[in-house]
C-alpha cells in the first residue's frame, strides 16, 4: 500500500519534499511541486487537482532524476534550463550565471536614465552571460541596436539563442572577447553585471552557487575588485561623451568601485538600490 500511495502525484509530492527538506532546502514542498508541474506539463492548479493520479513507469523514474538532482543542490533554473527575468522568459544551463531580481535595478537604472523609449542608441553588455541585460533593454527600446560580450563562448552562444527565442536577434549580436577589447565605439548606454566576489568565500557560500554556476563569473580576485578594475578602462574608452554607463556591484562595495571608475575620469551619477535595500547599481557618466 505505501509503494502504491508513493506512485500517485500526491503522494510523491509528499516523498520529495521530504527528501528536499532533509537536504536543507527551504520551502521543499513548493519546490517539488514545481519540479512535478515541469516534469508532468501541468500549471499548478491542475497539480493540486491530480492528487490521485498514478504516475506511470516512465513519469516516476523522469521525476526521481529530477528530486536526484536538486536533492545534490543543483540550482532549479538550470533543471528547468529556464529563468524569467523582466518578464521574459530566459533559456540557460552551466555555462552561465542565474539571472538574479537584483540585476533588475541596472535595467530600471537605464531606463530612468533614458525615459525616450524609440531612441536610436547604441547599447553594450559587457559579460553578458545569458544576455539578460541587453535583450530586456532591447525590449524596451524598440529602435536600438545592442552588443553584447562575454569571454566564454559557450555564453555567446547561449545569449545568441536566448536573442533568437525573444525575436531579438535583428538588432542584437554577440561576441566572444574580453570585455570591450574587440569593439569601437562609442557606445550611448554601457551595462555590466561584472564578477564582485572575493575568491575565499565562494566556497562558504550555498551549495547552489559554490558548486554550480560558473566560477569565471563569480571570481574577482582577492578583494572582489579584480574585475572592476579591468573593466573600467574598456567602458571609459566605449562610452559616448553624453552616455552613462551602469554597472551591478556587490554590498558594500559602492565606495571602492566609484574610486576604480574615477580613476579613469567616470564619474557616480546616481546610486541604485535593489529590493533588499542593498546599494546594487552604480550610473557612471564622463567627468
Amino acid at each position: 500500500m505505501v509503494a502504491l500511495k508513493r506512485r500517485t502525484v500526491g503522494g510523491h509530492i509528499a516523498a520529495v519534499a521530504k527528501r528536499l527538506g532533509a537536504a536543507g532546502i527551504d520551502e521543499p514542498r513548493l519546490e517539488a511541486q514545481v519540479l512535478f508541474c515541469h516534469a508532468l506539463g501541468l500549471d499548478r492548479a491542475a497539480l493540486l487537482g491530480a492528487n490521485e493520479r498514478q504516475l506511470n513507469n516512465g513519469e516516476y523514474r523522469h521525476l526521481e532524476r529530477l528530486a536526484s538532482r536538486r536533492s545534490e543542490r543543483e540550482p532549479m533554473a538550470y533543471i528547468l534550463g529556464e529563468r524569467e527575468f523582466w518578464s521574459l522568459n530566459f533559456h540557460l544551463g552551466p555555462e552561465v550565471l542565474i539571472p538574479r531580481p537584483d540585476s533588475e535595478t541596472v535595467v530600471e537604472a537605464v531606463l530612468n536614465a533614458r525615459p525616450g523609449r524609440g531612441e536610436k542608441i547604441r547599447i553594450l553588455d559587457l559579460g553578458t552571460g545569458s544576455g539578460c541585460l541587453l535583450l530586456a533593454l532591447m525590449s524596451e527600446f524598440s529602435e536600438a541596436e545592442g552588443i553584447g560580450t562575454d569571454a566564454s563562448f559557450r555564453a555567446v552562444v547561449s545569449a545568441q539563442a536566448n536573442a533568437r527565442r525573444l525575436g531579438l536577434d535583428d538588432r542584437a549580436r554577440f561576441v566572444c572577447a574580453d570585455w570591450g577589447s574587440a569593439l569601437a565605439g562609442p557606445f550611448d548606454v554601457i551595462v555590466a553585471n561584472p564578477p564582485y566576489i572575493a575568491e575565499g568565500v565562494i566556497d562558504d557560500l550555498a551549495p547552489e552557487i559554490a558548486r554550480y554556476e560558473p566560477r569565471l563569473a563569480l571570481s574577482s580576485g582577492e578583494d572582489g575588485m579584480d574585475c572592476s578594475r579591468e573593466l573600467a578602462p574598456h567602458l571609459a574608452g566605449l562610452l559616448a561623451a553624453s552616455g552613462l554607463a551602469a554597472v551591478e556591484i556587490g554590498a558594500g562595495q559602492a565606495g571602492a568601485v566609484s574610486k576604480i571608475f574615477a580613476e579613469h575620469g567616470l564619474v557616480v551619477a546616481e546610486r541604485r538600490r535593489d529590493l533588499a535595500g542593498v546599494e546594487r547599481c552604480l550610473v557612471f557618466v564622463h567627468d
